[in-house]
């Protein structure tokens, strides 16, 4: 049997090098790449790059792979749909992929209702969709936002990400009306408080301090919330937020949107993410894994929400039949591969690891997560929990040069997110570099 990672050539190869060398005469420098990989193929967790290298894919190509690279079935579908036809608008005419491909998301999703289904090109996509539908329904403006999220880049989307100023720098003015709130970050709390003792004051502050002070409810559409905070550092809210969030949107007659962009399609061991709280949202905004990286975003809503007319919001190549088979086949093979399951089995693994790294460390500040949705925060020291972006970068490149493709979120957070089919021999590899390189890190930084 094969052993990974495989490191033939220190990368970046003389290969990979050329080819950014060219990437960097011709491609947009709004780009910001992480480290200079190059890929050439991909399989399963496993991604080789052009000189040869082959790395165990610890971020699932921004999460997008949750069945893995070029699945045997998600592959045999596109090339299915590709012999039939390749494209005809799902905005003006009809086609059973998209229908079929609907049906199974509304099967999906919680909720106990009858529910319709948009489909656009992009998670950015399905929040613009998301928000024009709130506004829609409700006749309403303002929309309630979160600190450090990361909704995407087009002006609607940006509106509500603020998770970096370089994001947001230099394109105001953006979509009036959104207010941005503290995120449950507990372990930073942006209250300076302790919970269980601050009894959800994060909660009460958008009541007290928010609604009721200078954001007026009956203008307010939605609430715009991550279940898990993503770009933000890979943050889980605290056991009864999610409901308590809910509740207050529900006294105030606002929608509850659930960008599940990155945390949906089995990322955290349920379908969606917001499954963990028993949290039934208004409308759910899926993507990334949603087509195994073909160009595919949805909008699931309940159907007496999704109330719009013809021709008040459309897309051109939204449903496009490839993606939507591709999707198709993600869902059949989640289910029938029992990925769920092996989420949390080798999530709960990977905590209990970290667990134990966290207890030998004095960088290694907190550890969290869901699934195979894991973040490890380095900080200075524990005492201070100061950030420490220098390190965590230090490790994310050296894990990468010993064969482990990862990435860093937050402020200093290594994200661990591998494709769901990730098998526990492939854990052990990866962790055992990334604890190396912690330990390598702690004493030379």
């Amino acid at each position: 049997m094969a052993t990974y990672p495989k490191i033939v050539v220190s990368p970046p190869g003389p290969k990979a090098r050329e080819m950014v060398k060219r990437d960097e005469s011709l491609i947009s420098p709004s780009y910001a790449r992480f480290y200079p990989l190059v890929i050439d193929s991909g399989k399963g967790c496993i991604v080789k790059d052009v000189d040869g290298n082959e790395f165990i894919d610890f971020n699932s190509g921004l999460v997008c792979l949750n069945v893995g690279h070029s699945h045997p079935k998600v592959v045999a579908a596109i090339k299915k749909q590709c012999d039939r036809f390749l494209h005809y608008s799902n905005t003006d005419f009809y086609y059973d992929e998209v229908i079929d491909l609907a049906a199974k998301l509304a099967e999906i999703t919680p909720g106990d209702f009858k529910k319709k289904v948009y489909f656009g090109n992009s998670g950015a996509e399905a929040i613009e969709a998301a928000v024009k539908l709130a506004k829609w329904h409700t006749r309403r403006q303002l929309f309630i936002g979160f600190i450090s999220a990361f909704h995407g880049r087009t002006i609607g989307a940006l509106s509500f990400t603020a998770s970096k100023p370089t994001q947001r720098r230099y394109f105001f003015p953006l979509m009036p009306g959104v207010t941005h709130v503290p995120y449950p970050y507990c372990y930073r709390c942006p209250f300076k408080l302790t919970y269980p003792e601050c009894h959800y004051w994060c909660v009460d502050f958008i009541d007290e301090y928010v609604l009721q002070k200078y954001v007026p409810p009956e203008d307010t559409a939605a609430i715009l919330y991550e279940p898990i905070q993503g770009e933000g550092g890979y943050v889980v809210p605290p056991p009864e937020y999610p409901k308590r969030l809910k509740k207050l949107a529900d006294k105030y007659g606002l929608l509850f949107i659930d960008d599940e962009v990155q945390t949906g399609m089995g990322r955290t061991a349920k379908w969606f993410a917001i499954e963990h709280w028993d949290v039934e949202p208004d409308i759910i905004c899926s993507a990334k894994g949603l087509a195994s990286g073909m160009p595919l975003g949805a909008i699931i809503a309940k159907a007496k929400v999704m109330d719009w007319v013809g021709g008040s919001h459309a897309s051109t190549f939204g449903g496009n039949p490839l993606s939507c088979a591709a999707a198709r086949a993600v869902i059949d093979v989640i289910k029938e591969e029992k990925l769920l399951e092996n989420a949390a089995k080798q999530g709960a693994y990977i905590m209990k690891r970290l667990e134990e790294l966290k207890a030998r460390s004095e960088i290694v500040g907190d550890v969290r997560g869901k699934g195979l949705m894991i973040g490890l925060e380095i900080v200075e020291d524990k005492k201070s929990k100061k950030p420490a972006p220098e390190k965590v970068k230090e490790i994310m490149m050296r894990s990468w040069k010993r064969g482990v493709a990862v990435i860093t979120c937050g402020t200093s957070t290594i994200r661990i997110a591998p494709p769901l089919v990730i098998t526990r021999e492939l854990v052990d590899s990866a962790l055992d570099i990334i604890e190396d390189t912690v330990k390598e890190v702690e004493k030379e930084v």
